[in-house]
């Protein structure tokens, strides 16, 4: 009777997936398909470059801009191929993670990588200075994020991540996220003000798309093993709101634009949302760019830069950790096991090592928009999501289709990530629904670091001098730390929910972790599906790597006797009873 409830279950979750995680549809429709997950994650990989830019110092140098572009298509190409064929496994589009600004900011803010300290350090022969200020900086950014990022590779490759989420919960995601969305979102108003209509109507667009017309279908050409070549109606505005309102207002501009209705005269009011500020940009830029190890120099390493970045990366690790069980609900497989976690994590500090290289400084995150396209479009297909690494990676290449992203007016990406920013602290508030709000001690914690991980931030960066411990180098590293609002609030939240007395029903602990793992519906699927292809065999006949722990036959975990008893199935979730028993089951 169980295997029949069993294979029943498995029916009806693969009845919602045409194609899962280890089938493949028609390899014609593969570029389509990847194209599709590709565009999903353009718009976060463009502003990325932008904020970067800005805090470069170079935000009014279209050719920088370009570049950085090309060189992080070509870093979230590399990380998603990375992530699908090596890494979890699961069908994931990795994209720039934004939350890194936030340190980019705090590091920066120091008096040290100022203009005029910058310039007193160049060497100068024959009357030219030997180098930039924004390549100094950049190089303080790549030597960090790859130090940053070796250790997120550390924690996932000695399995370690799983013994430090024991200790994370909803106060302590909740606050970090929030802060992160709250804070990076002050990027956006410069952006915006340039021309206010133009942000409003690109704003107005994705919520008309996203809200409002998500049950609107159109008639598109499709592919499927059963019907083979015919129309279907597919949401169009639920899947691609975000270029959709990019593309809309952009066309708008251009037409302002050659109507001379936005000044051509560059001190006027409105002259940034033309098309054709930076269209030199797209003539000058090379038709092929290959982004090469080390071209912005030696990348150089301090103890401020990187528990700055080390801040961005935690953060980073917990969001993606939620990602990869998302991942598995949508796609509707089995819970991924630890060590397909922990290849998760180290894969994404591997690639984030190498974006670091080649001067992409914004680490590579998983994205949720994507996640969230595979329960629209049904097709969660690990070639499909290689296809779409391939794209990028091409992207990136060719250096004309960096160079055409950011002939965009700033006007339009400020308005759009008012919004996108703004769902990041959505996410982070929704976390609460997990715990108990009716607990004065939850309350007061969430209102503690919220208010700290703001206001302390805000202080620090008007009083970027008031730490004097006498020793400079520890100023700046509490400097930085206290500038990062992710750090403060998630620290305050974290320290407080271990330490004031509290029932993990309270806490939200088991809601939390329980949401994590899934709902409890059974998915038959391969048993291979987190295992590497052709090699596992040989892996299982070396019992030694069962100890390793991103090896496929890894099934130890760390348990501390202060942690309760785990479920074998994932080291990341408290004892569920119904699991445990669905488990015997199988």
């Amino acid at each position: 009777m169980a295997d029949n409830n069993e294979d029943e279950a498995g029916r009806r979750g693969r009845n919602r997936i045409q194609y899962s995680v280890d089938e493949a549809p028609f390899p014609l429709i593969w570029p389509a398909l990847g194209l599709q997950q590709s565009l999903l994650c353009v718009a976060g990989i463009i502003s990325a470059p932008i904020f970067i830019a800005t805090q470069l110092g170079v935000s009014d140098q279209p050719e920088i801009r370009s570049q950085l572009l090309s060189i992080g298509l070509f870093t979230c190409g590399v990380a998603t191929i990375l992530q699908n064929l090596i890494g979890c496994r699961l069908p994931i589009i990795q994209g720039a993670n934004v939350s890194f600004i936030a340190p980019m900011a705090a590091i920066f803010s120091l008096a040290k990588w100022s203009d005029e300290s910058l310039l007193k350090e160049i060497p100068v022969v024959n009357g030219t200075a030997t180098d930039e200020p924004w390549k100094m900086r950049m190089r303080e950014i790549q030597g960090n994020l790859m130090l940053a990022s070796a250790t997120q590779f550390v924690l996932g490759a000695t399995g370690l991540i799983g013994f430090f989420l024991k200790f994370i919960g909803p106060l302590t995601v909740a606050p970090t996220i929030t802060a992160i969305g709250l804070y990076i979102g002050q990027f956006a108003i410069p952006l915006c003000e340039q021309h206010w209509g133009i942000a409003f109507l690109s704003l107005a667009l994705l919520i008309a798309f996203a809200l409002f017309m998500t049950n609107i279908r159109l008639p598109l050409p499709t592919y499927s093993s059963r019907d083979g070549c015919h129309a279907s109606r597919t949401p169009i505005f639920q899947l691609l709101p975000v270029l959709l309102s990019v593309g809309l207002a952009w066309f708008l501009s251009f037409v302002l634009t050659v109507t001379d209705v936005l000044p051509s005269n560059s001190t006027q009011p409105g002259h940034m949302a033309r098309t054709d500020v930076r269209i030199s940009a797209l003539y000058d830029s090379p038709w092929f760019y290959f982004p090469l190890p080390f071209q912005f120099g030696i990348p150089t390493i301090s103890a401020a830069g990187y528990v700055g970045m080390l801040a961005a990366t935690i953060a980073s690790t917990i969001e993606s950790t939620g990602d990869y069980f998302a991942a598995v609900r949508v796609a509707e497989v089995s819970p991924p096991p630890p060590h397909a976690v922990n290849r998760g994590i180290a894969m994404e500090g591997f690639s984030s090592t190498i974006g670091g290289m080649i001067g992409g400084v914004c680490a590579s995150t998983s994205y949720s928009e994507n996640i969230g396209a595979i329960a629209v479009t049904k097709v969660a297909s690990r070639k499909v999501f290689v296809v779409a690494g391939i794209l990028l990676v091409l992207a990136g290449v060719i250096g004309k289709i960096g160079a055409f992203f950011t002939i965009i007016p700033d006007p339009i990406i400020g308005g759009v990530n008012l919004i996108t920013l703004g769902m990041v602290t959505a996410v982070g508030v929704s976390t609460l629904q997990f715990i108990d709000l009716r607990s004065s001690r939850n309350l007061m914690i969430i209102g503690t670091s919220m208010m700290l991980g703001l206001k302390i931030p805000d202080w620090m960066a008007s009083n970027s001098q008031a730490i004097k411990t006498g020793s400079p180098d520890f100023d700046q590293v509490l400097t930085v730390l206290l500038t990062t609002p992710m750090f403060v609030a998630g620290v305050t939240g974290c320290f407080l929910d271990n330490l004031v007395p509290g029932t993990e029903e309270e806490r939200g602990i088991e809601k939390w972790r329980q949401n994590m793992e899934g709902s409890g519906v059974i998915y038959i699927t391969d048993e291979h599906t987190y295992e590497f292809p052709y090699i596992t065999k040989f892996i299982r006949k070396a019992r030694c790597c069962g100890y390793f722990p991103m090896s496929p036959t890894f099934d130890k975990q760390i348990i501390c006797s202060c942690c309760r008893k785990r479920s074998r199935n994932s080291s990341y979730a408290v004892d569920n009873p119904l699991e445990m028993e669905n488990s015997e089951k199988l």
